[in-house]
């Protein structure tokens, strides 16, 4: 992974009306701190470091030049307005070329499961120690034409170089099973609400058939009554 470089701003105002007025510029207010130093606070280009962020992943590495140092920073907390999705606060930890670090890895499946099965991923994420600047987006997995019954476990995965787990081996990564039936999905459905008291309206075909079945009930009657 390859740092992206971004110029930074020191700022000294804090709290939240500073935040607000920094947001307002379309700036992102941010901290770095690690390795025993101070934090420091500083303000970074809010589109600029957007698109840094959507580059560089979960971990993404920058380089940033504060007061002309230049300073490699791992992203390890993001704050995202739920709303606008604007960039709200970025925490920065420093970190050195070389320098192993602790990092959650996105997990990411590539292709399809055999027909009539049903995938389902026991994680998204694993935790790898892998070295600052060579921190992979994600880990791929292979699904293409598994069959139900088929797992995969950590240990089963294809890591990058340099990467090492940390993770239980034995952790179930993807469970592939075969696919539920119509009928074993409404009955699972229909236990849950009789669980939960909900009272379920009939369709329009299950009224059908009792109507059907109220006319069939009828006709045997008639006949029943003629022969007598």
């Amino acid at each position: 992974m390859s740092a992206e470089k971004i110029t930074a701003e020191s700022r000294t105002e804090f709290g939240k009306g500073a935040a607000r007025r920094i947001r307002r510029a379309d700036k992102v207010p941010a901290v770095v701190y690690g390795h025993g130093n101070d934090p420091i606070h500083i303000t970074l280009p809010g589109h600029e470091t957007m698109m840094a962020l959507k580059h560089g992943g979960a971990n993404a590495l920058l380089e940033l030049s504060i007061d002309g140092k230049a300073q490699l920073a791992l992203t390890k907390q993001i704050q995202v307005d739920a709303i606008t999705r604007h960039l709200e606060h970025i925490d920065f930890v420093v970190v050195r070329k070389g320098e192993k670090v602790t990092v959650e890895v996105p997990v990411h499946l590539n292709g399809t499961a055999a027909k009539e099965t049903l995938v389902v991923t026991g994680t998204t994420t694993i935790q790898l120690e892998a070295e600052a600047t060579h921190i992979p987006e994600y880990v791929e997995v292979d699904i293409e034409g598994l069959e139900a019954g088929t797992q995969i476990h950590a240990s089963d995965l294809t890591l990058p170089s340099g990467s090492v787990l940390l993770l239980d081996p034995e952790t179930l990564i993807v469970n592939i099973t075969e696919a539920p039936t119509t009928e074993e999905i409404e009955a699972e459905l229909a236990e849950a609400e009789a669980e939960a008291g909900i009272e379920r309206e009939e369709t329009d075909e299950e009224k059908a058939a009792e109507d059907e079945a109220a006319e069939g009930e009828g006709d045997e009657k008639s006949a029943d009554a003629d022969e007598a």
